[in-house]
C-alpha cells in the first residue's frame, strides 16, 4: 500500500469519532492483501491500542475483527496485540469478551 493511503487509514483508526474508527476497521479488513508485513503488524498494534480504550461496542467489534483478519495474514504476532490483555473481559458483553479471548489465543 502506498504511504499516503496507509497514513490515511491510520488517521481514521485513531480518529476521535467512534463511527470513523469503526468504518476504518472495516476498511482494514477490505484491503488485507494491500499491506506489507510491516504495515499489517503496525496496524494491528494500533487497532489493539484503540480497542483497549474503545467505549463503543460496535467500534470495538470492528476493531477486534480487523485484528483477527490481520493476524490471518501471518504478519501479525501475538506480541503485536498484547495490549488487549488490558481489556477487562468481564465488563464486556459476552460476545465481545469471546472475541478478545479468541484474539489473545491466536
Amino acid at each position: 500500500m502506498e504511504s499516503r493511503e496507509y497514513i490515511e487509514i491510520v488517521r481514521k483508526v485513531l480518529d476521535i469519532e467512534s463511527g470513523v474508527r469503526e468504518r476504518a476497521a472495516d476498511e482494514v479488513t477490505d484491503r488485507l492483501s494491500a499491506y506489507s508485513p510491516a504495515q499489517a503488524s503496525a496496524l494491528a498494534t494500533l487497532l489493539s491500542a484503540a480497542a483497549v480504550s474503545e467505549e463503543e461496542n460496535s467500534a470495538l467489534e470492528a476493531e477486534l475483527h480487523a485484528i483477527l483478519e490481520l493476524m490471518s495474514t501471518g504478519h501479525v504476532r501475538l506480541d503485536h496485540v498484547s495490549q488487549l490483555q488490558e481489556i477487562r473481559i468481564e465488563q464486556l458483553p459476552p460476545e465481545l469478551g469471546e472475541y478478545v479471548t479468541d484474539v489473545l489465543e491466536g
